[in-house]
């Protein structure tokens, strides 16, 4: 009976260790496959973080070229306002100031307006505000503050998983370390242990990032 029982205990262990092993195998996989999928999301979202920041960059400059054209019909405004205040202007050719004023001013406000709708975006102005157009349609403006809310949540978004990514990447090393140790049941829990932990906050972080990218 003794000899029995000897040769049951090594088959018992051994089943032990093969399970905990092929555990540890079975998580490596899993969390391998996580780490492949917050990569692809990850390279999207980067991808798309880079588009919102060059539209921020295009839209950006095309307000400082309204800027520049407001500025230098302000001046031009300034400029006839003092000559018609001075009296020096002919009474024939007074007229064709005040017309020529006039619409300077006009100017003045349709490029403050188109600024505004750069600025802040077609959807946030009512409709009798949209001035500026977008290849030929109007209320297309999507606004400088918007591209830049948008290049921020893509972002935090690629930060989120970029961390998720880590842990996953944690979890495969803890796996196979526990694979290595196969001569130790009790460390190897430990390590399952851990991996499990890591894996759980990575699958919360990398979601979270899922739900805040736009």
């Amino acid at each position: 009976m003794q000899n029995d029982n000897s040769k049951e205990t090594p088959k018992k262990k051994y089943k032990l260790l093969d399970r905990t092993e092929a555990i540890g195998a079975i998580l490596i996989a899993v969390f391998a496959a996580l780490m492949a999928i917050a990569e692809l999301i990850n390279n999207n979202l980067e991808e798309e973080m880079m588009i919102s920041h060059n539209k921020l960059v295009n839209y950006y400059n095309w307000y400082q070229s309204k800027s520049i054209k407001q500025g230098l019909k302000e001046s031009e405004m300034h400029y006839l306002s003092a000559l018609t205040e001075t009296g020096i202007i002919p009474n024939d050719k007074l007229s064709n100031f005040r017309t020529k004023l006039a619409e300077t001013k006009s100017l003045v406000l349709k490029y403050e307006a188109e600024k505004t709708e750069i600025l802040v975006g077609s959807a946030n102005l009512p409709r009798e505000h949209w001035t500026q157009d977008l290849d030929g349609e109007m209320g297309k403006i999507i606004g400088i503050n918007e591209w830049q809310q948008l290049t921020q949540d893509y972002d935090s978004a690629t930060q989120k998983f970029d961390l998720g990514k880590l842990l996953f990447q944690i979890c495969i090393v803890l796996g196979a370390v526990c694979i290595v140790i196969h001569e130790n049941k009790k460390l190897q829990k430990n390590f399952i242990s851990l991996v499990l932990i890591f894996g759980a906050i990575g699958i919360l972080i990398s979601a979270y990032g899922f739900t805040i990218a736009p």
